[in-house]
């Protein structure tokens, strides 16, 4: 029997709706596999746990993750107004995620973008341009860079208010991702788009020194270096140029979010956040405050997520693949929920709960 410890960070607003179906399907993999099982254990995460215990990223929640064989998270943070009532340093994204990242070292962000067929409706971009389908993989470095480099704020001698953030990379950092990123390459087309801004920053110079000192260990993947305003713009004109595409953390931040846009939703997009010895995996959208409790935001970026972890911390790449047939079949058949597609636009309209029923069904097929 192969027992997988997993943690379930549920977040806020819809975080906890799209757990829910997340779980059916984790349920459905385990029924399916006699010689598996699940152990699934919930903790507080996000503004919801700092209002309920006072911090956004609790100690019990910390053990709980340096337990687990991976952490399933959910989209975190509250509406502007919650939000102010929090502490600016115990706010979801400063007090919780970056937090988890950093303490369990997940440096490698990993975010497809995926169009098959059964998605191509969805995307804004004209059929021409997203011809047989897109499939894009965007490697993010991930505890590094601006986000976590040292910050100031005060006064300056002139009365000025002002604000420092450092931009910091050594070279471990950089190699690390960049390994990752020709490994991938290596299993896929083997073409590597760099992404960088070496034209005005120094971080992205010693970047691509590093890219072409190991260029050489990975001698059938083509590297291709691009300027990260170009490639934003390429991103939208040809996506389908790009197969793997590399990048520091704020630029993977916005193009992985525009990555979201090509596809015409971030309820498109799941990720995975991997290290050496840990993991986790979320939805790259937001907790939707707006449309929370309705039971009409969909949940396949989060049972997306749920594939990447069998794929990546289980070596279950079997039924990873089904779990991805599962959910892109529902949306080939038809159905879609409110908040990814419109009343008119030719689908049926179901809810969450309702789609994750239509997954768990269609992987009972497979």
């Amino acid at each position: 029997m192969k027992k997988h410890k997993i943690a379930l960070l549920a977040g806020d607003a819809i975080g906890p709706e799209l757990m829910r179906e997340a779980v059916k399907v984790l349920k459905a993999v385990e029924a399916r596999n006699s010689d598996l099982e699940f152990d699934l254990i919930e903790a507080p995460f996000g503004a919801s746990a700092y209002f309920e215990v006072g911090h956004p990223f609790p100690d019990e929640t910390k053990k709980l993750c340096d337990e687990a064989d991976a952490v399933l998270k959910g989209p975190v943070g509250l509406s502007y107004e919650e939000t102010q009532k929090i502490p600016v340093d115990m706010q979801a994204e400063r007090g919780a995620i970056l937090p988890l990242r950093r303490h369990l070292n997940t440096y490698a962000n990993f975010r497809p973008v995926s169009l098959p067929k059964a998605l191509a409706h969805f995307s804004p971009l004209k059929p021409e341009i997203v011809g047989d389908g897109i499939d894009i993989l965007i490697i993010r470095e991930l505890v590094g860079g601006l986000y976590f480099g040292e910050k100031e704020t005060g006064t300056n001698p002139e009365g000025l208010r002002y604000v420092k953030e450092t931009l910091e990379y050594d070279e471990k950092q950089i190699r690390q991702i960049l390994h990752v990123a020709f490994q991938q390459a290596q299993k896929r087309k083997k073409v590597l788009h760099n992404i960088h801004k070496s034209n005005v920053l120094k971080s992205s110079v010693l970047w691509n020194e590093i890219v072409e000192e190991l260029a050489p260990e990975y001698p059938d993947v083509e590297v291709k270096h691009q300027l990260v305003d170009s490639a934003a713009t390429a991103l939208c004109l040809n996506p389908t140029q790009f197969d793997v595409m590399v990048m520091e953390n704020m630029f993977g931040d916005i193009l992985s979010d525009q990555g979201g846009g090509i596809l015409g939703s971030l309820g498109l997009m799941p990720s995975a956040c991997l290290g050496d010895n840990k993991a986790y995996y979320e939805p790259s959208h937001g907790s939707a405050p707006d449309i929370a409790g309705q039971n009409i935001a969909n949940p396949y970026s989060m049972i997306g997520s749920v594939a990447l972890m069998l794929e990546h911390s289980f070596d279950l790449r079997e039924e990873a693949a089904n779990v991805w047939r599962a959910i892109q079949s529902v949306f080939a058949d038809g159905y879609s929920t409110p908040d990814l597609s419109k009343p008119g636009s030719g689908v049926t309209m179901i809810n969450t709960d309702a789609f994750g029923d239509r997954v768990v069904e269609a992987l009972g097929a497979f």
